[in-house]
């Protein structure tokens, strides 16, 4: 009898855990569309000013840019800043686990070879996993769920005014790249200084044979600034993209898993039910036949 009590109870709980899972993954998976779709409106300009940039970049020296964003030949790099892009919650699959390792590793690797470091994050969970390393993190920024441009603006803003005054060399994003619904991939990507050579040999030179008004120097001044912001906010969406879907999908995983446990429960119920008439029964035919 108590056997069956308890099963009774875990089924109860199993379900109930299977009700809350299932609540989560309908949540997610109507966030994850949301972002979807915000960070599917802001990759063609993205990518489209990205293309600008490198296409300018390359019939102007970096002299005559005037710009000090642009990427330039340099001394070794001594000092940079990394920013980590988390969630604030968990239960979201290996999201957190996979950007944080991939940022661990870069720091490592910087560290082996002198260049110093500063650690920047979004999200809490970047926050407790580098105060538990024992990192010191400069500054903390919360963009939640539905990051804003205005916001973005502002952390890119701070990034190239520090970056022009020669605190830094670099500046990279350690972020989840959204590839597809089945692909997210931890990666770091380099926002200062523009890699405009290199995107002028990797990207497809849509703006070839064009002629640009006023000057291209005069264009490209204007149009940096906005390709580091619009490059940030593009991290900061496919984080928050690649967080819904992993969210979503470990969820169904748990709600699945709940339900093939209540399944399991059930039957060693009807078991331990069955067993446990078969022994009234028993005893009740032996009380019979003792009176006999």
């Amino acid at each position: 009898m108590a056997r069956t009590r308890e099963i009774k109870r875990r089924m109860t709980a199993v379900g109930t855990i299977a009700r809350i899972t299932k609540t989560m993954q309908m949540i997610a998976t109507a966030k994850f569309t949301a972002a979807l779709q915000r960070a599917s409106a802001t990759k063609p300009y993205t990518e489209t000013l990205s293309d600008m940039v490198a296409e300018l970049a390359s019939t102007v020296s970096p002299e005559e840019s005037g710009s000090p964003l642009l990427n330039a030949p340099t001394p070794a790099r001594k000092r940079e800043l990394l920013l980590v892009v988390s969630s604030d919650r968990g239960l979201c699959g290996a999201y957190n686990a996979n950007v944080l390792r991939v940022a661990a590793r870069h720091l490592r690797e910087q560290s082996a070879v002198g260049v110093d470091t500063v650690v920047e994050t979004v999200g809490k969970k970047a926050v407790g996993f580098f105060q538990f390393q024992g990192f010191d993190i400069a500054n903390r920024y919360e963009l939640g769920d539905k990051p804003a441009y205005e916001a973005v603006e502002a952390i890119a803003a701070s990034y190239m005014d520090r970056f022009a005054a020669g605190e830094f060399d670099a500046v990279r994003v350690a972020f989840m790249r959204f590839v597809s619904n089945a692909r997210q991939v931890p990666e770091i990507m380099q926002v200062l200084p523009l890699e405009a050579e290199a995107a002028a040999e990797d990207a497809p030179r849509a703006n070839a044979g064009c002629e640009f008004s006023p000057e291209p120097a005069v264009l490209l001044a204007d149009l940096i600034p906005l390709a580091v912001k619009s490059r940030l906010f593009q991290c900061v969406n496919d984080g928050a993209v690649s967080e819904q879907i992993m969210r979503m999908i470990a969820m169904k995983a748990a709600t699945e898993n709940a339900r093939d446990l209540r399944k399991t429960l059930s039957r060693d119920f009807n078991r331990a039910r069955q067993g446990q008439i078969t022994t009234e029964l028993t005893e009740i035919i032996s009380g019979v036949a003792a009176l006999e």
